[in-house]
């Protein structure tokens, strides 16, 4: 692999509505780096902007200045233009930057910028869905995804605690969904009782910090899956403080497994990829692309380590109902 600090051409990828903050951090990354590369900045308003800043960059390397959603679209971009063996570099300017701190990467931006310029490229894997749309960190489906939906509108005055009253508002009311689940052709859950929620993890963390797939390893080949069956009034309550601390896989009413292709059906439901909530759909299926896109980082605190078991699903949890246990 070559190191950064040959390439001198690069694209900064910024978001045109960033507030002040943002565009200072912005002026500090791309001031560290020019004092080494040649540096583009174009600031993007929509996702067909990045789509067309990707697809006229020419030799130049993408910098991401944002979060999970941006390093997302990017993805998105290189994946319609058949370019993800084409590393990119991020400086985490996100509300949750949940893909950064799984990577081990600097939230400072002139730290980051250094990264950029002296880092490696990463084989990271990547998730694609029927619809030809891409999962970089996470996708859940259910709670989730609606207490993404009501923080949406908060996220620009309450920054991450958008998060966390968006949590209780959806935590309160959500009722679950019939979803049947399966993983690599195996039934997780056959759709007949409510879930709460579903999380299938490639970054461990999901809404600034909440460790949806404690376990994920960002390189080794699959997808870790989460079903919550958690849907009494006690019970969501119990699943919900206990995720925030990362217990929650202890619960008897949480199951768990591992594979490379996931498929949600049922009633109709909203899923939330990379903070980004789409649908509703009654259906979609996730498949894993090994190694499928490359992002530049000094070290990978997610890296690949010893696991259990093989390239099979893996399955854990009985399963038990625990619908009015905190």
């Amino acid at each position: 692999m070559v190191a950064l600090a040959t390439v001198t051409r690069l694209l900064v990828i910024t978001n045109a509505a960033a507030g002040n903050a943002d565009r200072e951090a912005v002026e500090a990354a791309v001031t560290a780096l020019r004092e080494r590369a040649d540096v583009e900045v174009v600031a993007t308003s929509s996702p067909e902007d990045c789509h067309r800043a990707v697809a006229t960059r020419g030799d130049r390397r993408v910098v991401v200045c944002g979060g999970d959603g941006s390093v997302h679209v990017v993805v998105a971009a290189l994946h319609r233009a058949g370019d993800l063996a084409d590393p990119i570099g991020l400086i985490p300017l996100g509300t949750g930057n949940d893909l950064a701190r799984a990577l081990g990467l600097p939230l400072d931006p002139v730290a980051a910028a250094r990264v950029v310029l002296d880092g490696r490229p990463h084989r990271l894997d990547l998730l694609v869905d029927d619809a030809d749309g891409v999962v970089v960190n996470a996708v859940h489906l259910g709670v989730g995804a609606e207490a993404a939906r009501a923080a949406a509108s908060l996220k620009p005055k309450l920054g991450r605690l958008a998060y966390l009253l968006g949590g209780v508002t959806a935590g309160a009311t959500a009722p679950g969904w019939r979803v049947a689940v399966e993983v690599d052709g195996r039934v997780l859950v056959d759709g007949t009782q409510r879930v709460l929620q579903v999380g299938i993890g490639l970054g461990r963390s999901v809404g600034g910090g909440s460790p949806l797939t404690p376990h994920s390893v960002l390189d080794d080949g699959l997808a870790d899956l989460v079903v919550s069956k958690a849907v009494g009034s006690l019970a969501r309550l119990g699943y919900g403080l206990r995720l925030r601390r990362g217990s929650h896989l202890d619960r008897p009413d949480v199951l768990t497994a591992r594979g490379k292709e996931v498929v949600a059906a049922g009633e109709a439901f909203h899923y939330n990829t990379d903070g980004e909530v789409l649908g509703p759909v009654e259906r979609r299926v996730w498949t894993i692309q090994p190694e499928g896109w490359r992002l530049i980082a000094s070290r990978l605190d997610g890296a690949r380590e010893p696991r259990g078991g093989d390239d099979d699903a893996v399955f854990a949890g009985d399963g038990a109902d625990e619908e009015d246990k905190p």
